[in-house]
């Protein structure tokens, strides 16, 4: 596979651990899906607009919730969907003007289910052992920053 060389190769195993987060912040905070993501292979952020700071237990709590995703060794699925049929089912905003009438729905087990694009792990075992490293909150964003410590 060529690359084009001004794009980061994504890692799926970061990607895919993002998307357990990200599931979960909006279930468990009614925040959605974090706003600002940068996904790299050492490190990753993501920030949420939150109307109180996470405690440490509650980071915990994510970090549990995410390991055990990836213990689960669940499978993750793609589906392709009609726009009609995605915008029932999800929040089209960042959607870019001109794509296709058909969209990627990527599933991973019970845990999440969104619109993306991105590489993903085939199954949740091969995330590796996902850990919070920092996090801070200031003027309504949360910001996560997590690491993954590779099978």
């Amino acid at each position: 596979m060529q690359l084009n060389p001004h794009n980061k190769q994504e890692f799926p195993p970061m990607h895919s651990a993002e998307h357990l987060l990200n599931g979960e912040m909006a279930r468990r905070y009614g925040c959605g899906r974090a706003f600002s993501a940068h996904i790299e292979r050492t490190k990753s952020k993501l920030d949420y607009r939150l109307d109180r700071q996470l405690t440490d237990a509650d980071l915990r709590s994510l970090e549990e919730f995410v390991n055990n995703a990836v213990m689960a060794d669940v499978v993750v699925t793609e589906e392709f969907v009609t726009q009609a049929e995605a915008v029932r089912r999800f929040d089209m905003t960042r959607l870019p003007d001109g794509a296709s009438d058909t969209v990627r729905v990527v599933r991973i087990g019970q845990f999440d289910e969104c619109l993306c694009a991105g590489a993903h792990v085939a199954r949740t075992s091969e995330i590796g052992h996902f850990r919070i490293t920092s996090s801070r909150w200031a003027d309504g964003v949360q910001r996560i920053v997590f690491r993954l410590d590779l099978p």
